[in-house]
């Protein structure tokens, strides 16, 4: 999509990275820094709406993240609860479709059932999908889209496992963004992620603000993707055709 001058990529993922670390050098409690980290996203959010991105995706809880210290793990569920309550209602009037992407199986009764809510109370929008993957993993997507597959007798292809895929009711990312210093995507949409393009920030995610994903976005408008062809097969795009 173009706006204005610049070309806005249809979807963005990101790799919400540092909020810990934010906290620690401010001498808080790690939590603090991952309720800090909500407010970005709030603003993110929003942000990436008016920008006119159609799909922005973020890595909440990764299946790693159960190794984190009992505490930090059961104030990320606290946090899930409070913000599914306070958060929604107003994406839901903003036109945001809330997609929650993972495993559900781990998660509490309470838990999943205000995925489930926030998921049907914004069903009908359109403005902007917002996935969030929370106890996600990339292997445990390849591998669940594949199981799902021989359970129902089909040949395993590139075209069916694209189907089978738990983000297969969107495009794949056109930009993934990691946050926090970090050059690694740490199983995050393996499969999606083939071609998109990658912008790591030495932002911590709390500090990651409009400013840096306007950043992010123009590195973006200035690369030239090519999917396997050379530079002279593309033909110029018009800013409507562009869009």
């Amino acid at each position: 999509m173009t706006v204005g001058n610049s070309i806005v990529p249809n979807h963005i993922a990101i790799v919400m990275d540092g909020n810990g670390r934010w906290a620690t050098k401010r001498y808080l409690p790690r939590v603090a820094g991952h309720k800090r980290g909500v407010d970005a996203l709030r603003a993110c959010v929003r942000h990436c709406g008016l920008r006119g991105v159609r799909v922005l995706t973020v890595f909440a809880f990764s299946s790693e993240n159960w190794n984190r210290p009992a505490e930090e793990v059961s104030g990320l569920m606290e946090l899930l609860a409070v913000a599914l309550a306070r958060e929604v209602p107003q994406l839901h009037a903003e036109g945001v479709r809330i997609h929650f992407i993972g495993d559900r199986a781990a998660l509490s009764d309470k838990v999943r059932s205000g995925l489930e809510q926030a998921e049907a109370a914004t069903a009908a929008n359109r403005r902007l999908i917002f996935n969030i993957c929370f106890n996600y993993g990339g292997r445990w997507d390849i591998a669940q889209a594949a199981a799902s597959l021989a359970t129902k007798g089909e040949p395993i292809t590139e075209a069916s496992l694209d189907r089978a895929m738990a983000l297969s009711h969107g495009p794949d990312p056109d930009l993934l963004i990691r946050t926090g210093g970090e050059q690694r995507i740490s199983n995050f949409l393996l499969w999606q992620a083939a071609y998109s393009e990658l912008f790591f920030s030495d932002r911590l995610w709390p500090d990651f603000d409009e400013t840096a994903i306007d950043e992010a976005i123009a590195d973006y408008a200035g690369r030239e993707r090519r999917f396997g062809k050379t530079s002279g097969q593309l033909a110029p795009k018009t800013a409507r055709q562009a869009a």
